[in-house]
């Protein structure tokens, strides 16, 4: 480009400021300069718009170029099932981007050689990292202001926060700028700012609260942009033949991807059954011994026809992109804060670490598609607790394909002030925590995004069961009534003493809830060691061994040498329980969640550096028991847990189990 400008500028007549101030005074115009000219200042500008339009379509980083591949297998040497897909997936891009940049560097032309290693030169050092610079300027502008007036933190008036601790008004202001601040920075910091609500163990309880609220403001990208996406997933097949039916309006738009309703063409159904059994010989070839079970049983297609809704998950256009650039601005600062005294306990590379793999997690969209197959083999023989149907034949890397669940958000229920339906909020609750209990202790395949949001309800008869807790699943019910209950359902409106009574009526008439879990798209599983951890530090606090519970965290941290009093920590977690034990123990009384939260607000006093997928599901149980406490005020997750972790999934035995408890 330089070599193009250099020549054009010499050959350029000399025009002194006078004569372009004389001109422009008497004629109102520049001077004209010869045609030749004007072309190559215009073919020199033309190149630098170029290049800046291009720069969406330019990473140093690897990343997938081919994105309408539908096979994906875990890796070989990944300990968990959901590390080996991320790396499988990982894999593949890195094949896929530096076999292309080889490729064209192995040209016969010695000119298109040429050519392709300065293009890659000027995306790798010019290019890049001019339009990462640019995206640092802009967070600058964003965050400097955040840290700037941080303490105002410490003035204010005090006043007693949600959870129930002391926490002064000019901190709460902040949190809730901070917040704001993250929702205007756009996905990487959205998503940044719900994971750090997770870590309790690192931030102050009312910081990860108000985090927790974050939501996206992303504007939906373009209805030609969607069907250009699809088209593409669906191997370049016309837009109009592949859907009957097309919502164009989309369900939801996310920080990373939107959500579209639509009817699959009975002509791409036809195409899906020729490739099935490909597809499946394909799965079953790849997959890791270990997983060869489940690759056996898997179905590509399941149940569809061309009546049936399906919900299409969209990846936003070039969202890789800019979440590749966030994150080597968040890796640098990392750095730097990590070589400030003292603040090595945080370990925060290797926390920016674990959050670039949970964010491409959710980039590669065949990692939740086979998610929700697992999920929906370990949950197949109970018939009350629903995963969305993934259609792995019509799902990429930015297309998922997934059955549409017409049901009731678990957010509205929960807004209901009394205990509906006699007996069915109990049964919710119950339901929604024998569910993760059996991830957590028998599957080892926890949900990792579990919040009101992401959980749904709807209704089915059993005729079996009608006014009592069912033990047996047996649907006397079709979906056409299921759907039609909820429908009925959602046309009242906000009127709660409507939905109480209806609720109270399809009790008596012998309906029972399912819960439907939705956006699998992160999970956890915990490693053999972890898992080993998790168990003896659970039996710990279940035998009221508090100092050894306190001993196990800090021994089994990820930096015990940045343990502060390391003594002084197991004193106070066993003077913690000892409390915990004092209390009358009957049903309901002990809260594992207040344990867990008092436990955390210690860890972090301590700087004891807990796993994050630990954490993670320390996080989940202190959410679903305060859900379950809100449906179910007589809830006692502890005794549930124990019996789980003895004897495996609640059933019948469970309530004779808790009365043992109590004598």
């Amino acid at each position: 480009m330089f070599r193009i400008l250099k020549p054009s500028i010499r050959t350029l007549p000399f025009v002194s400021k006078s004569t372009i101030r004389n001109v422009y005074t008497k004629t109102n115009t520049f001077p004209k300069f010869p045609t030749s000219h004007r072309a190559i200042f215009g073919i020199s500008i033309g190149a630098l718009a170029s290049i800046t339009v291009y720069h969406q379509h330019i990473d140093n980083d690897v990343h997938a170029l081919d994105t309408s591949v539908h096979t994906l297998t875990p890796s070989k040497t990944s300990e968990t099932f959901e590390m080996g897909l991320y790396e499988s997936s990982q894999k593949e891009e890195y094949n896929q981007y530096y076999g292309y940049r080889e490729t064209k560097k192995k040209h016969p032309s010695w000119i298109i050689r040429t050519f392709y290693y300065l293009r890659f030169a000027i995306e790798d050092y010019l290019v890049d990292p001019m339009f990462t610079f640019v995206r640092f300027i802009e967070l600058s502008c964003i965050f400097v202001p955040v840290l700037l007036i941080s303490p105002i933190c410490w003035f204010g008036r005090r006043h007693r926060s949600e959870s129930g601790n002391l926490v002064r008004t000019g901190a709460t202001l902040w949190y809730r700028y901070l917040r704001w601040s993250a929702e205007v920075a756009g996905a990487s910091f959205i998503k940044l700012g719900q994971w750090a609500a997770s870590r309790t163990d690192i931030f102050p309880e009312e910081m990860c609260n108000e985090l927790g609220s974050l939501h996206s403001n992303a504007k939906a990208h373009s209805l030609e942009l969607t069907k250009k996406i699809i088209s593409k997933s669906f191997g370049n097949l016309p837009f109009d033949e592949i859907f009957d039916e097309f919502k164009e309006k989309p369900l939801g738009v996310g920080a990373i991807a939107q959500v579209y309703l639509g009817k699959l063409s009975p002509k791409v159904l036809e195409r899906a059954k020729k490739d099935e059994d490909k597809l499946v010989k394909q799965l079953k070839l790849q997959a890791e011994d270990k997983q060869e079970q489940f690759f056996e049983n898997i179905v590509v297609t399941e149940h569809l026809d061309s009546n049936e809704f399906v919900a299409i998950k969209v990846l936003h256009p070039n969202v890789e992109l800019k979440i590749n650039r966030d994150l080597k601005i968040m890796k640098f600062f990392a750095n730097v804060i990590n070589i400030i005294p003292t603040m090595e306990w945080l370990s925060l590379p290797d926390e920016v670490e674990q959050f670039s793999i949970l964010m491409r997690l959710q980039l590669d969209l065949r990692i939740e598609a086979l998610n929700l197959a697992k999920f929906r083999e370990n949950f197949k023989s109970r018939l009350d607790i629903h995963f969305p149907k993934p259609y792995l034949n019509f799902t990429t890397r930015d297309v998922l394909v997934e059955e549409y669940i017409h049901a009731i958000p678990l957010s509205k229920l929960l807004s209901l002030s009394e205990n509906y339906g006699k007996n069915l909020s109990k049964e919710v609750s119950d339901k929604g925590l024998d569910a993760f209990l059996k991830m957590l202790i028998l599957d080892n395949f926890v949900h990792a995004d579990l919040h009101p949001g992401n959980m749904m309800v709807r209704f089915y008869k059993n005729e079996l069961y009608r006014h009592k807790k069912e033990y047996k699943i047996v649907k006397t019910s079709n979906e056409t009534e299921t759907n039609k209950i909820t429908n009925e359902l959602l046309k009242l409106g906000d009127n709660t003493n409507a939905w109480c009574d209806k609720l109270s009526e399809l009790y008596e008439q012998g309906y029972h809830a399912e819960i439907c879990f939705l956006d699998v798209g992160l999970v956890t599983e915990l490693n053999k060691e972890d898992r080993i951890n998790f168990i003896d530090l659970f039996r710990a606090l279940s035998e009221f061994d508090g100092y050894r519970a306190g001993e196990l965290m800090a021994e089994r941290s990820r930096t015990p040498e940045t343990v502060l009093n390391k003594e002084i920590f197991a004193l106070k977690v066993e003077k913690l329980v000892d409390r915990m034990k004092q209390r009358t123990f009957t049903l309901g009384n002990i809260s594992i969640g207040d344990l867990l939260d008092q436990v955390l607000g210690m860890v972090r006093n301590h700087h004891v550096r807990m796993e994050g997928d630990f954490v993670t599901v320390v996080v989940a149980i202190l959410l679903l028991e305060g859900i379950g406490r809100q449906l179910d005020p007589n809830l006692d997750l502890f005794a549930r847990f124990v019996y789980a972790l003895l004897f495996g999934f609640p059933t019948e035995e469970m309530e004779l189990f808790g009365l043992f408890l109590v004598q």
